[in-house]
């Protein structure tokens, strides 16, 4: 079994599910149930996934799980351009932190699925 909490990508993974959090408080209360549950399980299954494949034997199970890390990076990715797109926010500056703390967990999250032995 791997320590994931010495991991950069487990911590990385940690700070976006805080941002994502404050982040939600930002949004409008009617989102409760559309948004801001959607952004916070992608959020939260970032370091979740990461901590589960960690306790897999296998390097493929491990993979499949920080590709699952990886994928949920993408989908709050995705749901944060659409609430920045469709003028649901209005700090900037908390979208734009987040913004760059999922691009900078898929180079982490990339770079570390090749380090992996096939």
């Amino acid at each position: 079994m791997k320590n994931f909490k010495k991991l950069m990508i487990w911590q990385k993974g940690m700070e976006i599910v805080t941002e994502t959090y404050k982040l939600s408080i930002c949004l409008p209360k009617n989102e409760k149930y559309g948004l801001v549950s959607q952004i916070t399980r992608a959020a939260v299954s970032i370091p979740t996934n990461i901590a589960e494949g960690s306790s897999r034997s296998s390097t493929n199970d491990y993979k499949r799980f920080l590709e699952y890390a990886l994928g949920s990076t993408y989908e709050l990715e995705t749901l944060l351009l659409a609430i920045i797109s469709a003028n649901i926010i209005t700090n900037s500056n908390a979208s734009e932190e987040l913004m760059n703390l999922i691009i900078e967990e898929q180079k982490m999250l990339t770079s570390f699925l090749h380090t992996l032995p096939p």
